[in-house]
């Protein structure tokens, strides 16, 4: 199939496919005599493999380590656990960042009054410069 279908059928747009094909994450694929690509199922359903790993948020690095794990029929799972277990625990890193920014933005919005008057604690802040709270 064409490169348009392989984009289609594993849900990755054709410009992603050439991305991954760059990277090393799907082997050179067959050449017509015209030099158009030609997929197989097999390399849509990598496609698929990919644009999962990708929805989980996993680097192209790690995409590129399990890709090669998952097609190594030898492999150990520890080593695709161990990979699975970092991404989450980056994950849980993430959002507590994330909820820690919330809850001082909601503490900065509580604290401004939000008239007509010039202070702002949300600025305030912003300017390392204390407010009261």
């Amino acid at each position: 199939m064409n490169i348009g279908e392989a984009a289609r059928r594993s849900g990755v747009s054709a410009k992603m496919v050439r991305h991954y094909e760059s990277l090393g994450l799907l082997p050179q694929v067959h050449r017509s005599d015209s030099g158009y690509r030609q997929y197989t199922e097999a390399e849509v359903h990598t496609l698929r493999f990919i644009k999962r790993a990708r929805d989980l948020g996993f680097s192209m690095a790690e995409i590129a380590e399990l890709v090669s794990l998952w097609q190594n029929r030898r492999r150990a799972s520890a080593s695709v656990r161990r990979i699975a277990q970092k991404h989450a625990d980056e994950l849980a890193q993430r959002i507590a960042a994330m909820q820690s920014m919330q809850q001082t933005l909601a503490q900065l919005v509580h604290c401004c009054q939000g008239n007509d008057r010039p202070e702002c604690p949300i600025l305030d802040d912003l300017a390392g410069e204390k407010h009261a709270s």
